[in-house]
């Protein structure tokens, strides 16, 4: 291979590379999100985590798209539970789900 060709491989690489990375980065990259608001944050749920990454108080939507906030003892045993979509209110379950205590 002569110089010259060398030379012209090495430019027609580099710009190769440039446009192909030019295309790829507007081809690939996501656009931005339109759906949430300047001050506010959308999500579905919002989990609050100890230090051992287990869930211990949440914020969401259950299956039927009712609202909930849950809040779970630090050994699992009790569960506080906020709906106003429930028949009561306010439930405080054992670790099996029996409702122990519950208000309208």
């Amino acid at each position: 291979m002569h110089r010259r060709q060398f030379g012209f491989l090495i430019v027609v690489t580099f710009v190769g590379s440039l446009m192909g990375g030019a295309v790829s980065w507007w081809w690939l990259v996501p656009s931005l999100v339109g759906a949430q608001k300047v001050n506010g944050v959308n999500a579905e749920e919002f989990l609050l985590l100890d230090a051992n990454g287990k869930a211990r108080a949440g914020l969401g939507l259950d299956q039927n798209g009712e609202v909930g906030l849950v809040f779970t003892s630090r050994d699992g045993s009790r569960k506080l539970a906020l709906s106003p979509d429930d028949r009561f209110a306010v439930k405080l379950s054992d670790q099996n789900g029996r409702v122990i205590w519950s208000a309208p």
